[in-house]
């Protein structure tokens, strides 16, 4: 599997797992100017932006580990301008998901809710 269809399964997979939750995915692959949100949810009165990390079994670099200080800040302008887009101001909340495939299945998913914010 190349690259992007192993992060497609990974985002796929988080998608399905959100909604079996009780979320409803509002977008995915929400790209401006400076950033991108692989997938904004909501459940309740609260709009996730959620970051998938996908990972193969043994990889060097943990997904925990491939979210840097840099690619929190695009995720966060990313999600201010999502947030204009809106007739509203939500609640929210920036989650993390590291899928972990072996065999180009998935084995693993970790779900990290409230996993960053924007004070930094």
């Amino acid at each position: 599997m190349k690259s992007r269809e192993i992060g497609n399964l990974g985002e796929q997979t988080v998608s399905d797992y959100l909604v079996k939750n009780g979320y409803e995915i509002l977008n995915r692959n929400f790209t401006v100017k400076g950033g991108e949100i692989d997938i904004i949810a909501k459940k309740n009165d609260t709009v996730c932006f959620v970051e998938v990390k996908t990972r193969k079994h043994g990889s060097l670099t943990s997904g925990e580990e491939a979210l840097t200080v840099a690619k929190r800040k695009h995720i966060i302008c990313a999600a201010e301008r999502y947030i204009k887009t809106l007739s509203y101001v939500p609640h929210c909340r920036f989650d993390v998901a590291v899928v972990e495939m072996k065999d180009e299945k998935v084995m693993k998913l970790k779900y990290y809710v409230n996993a960053f914010d924007n004070s930094n």
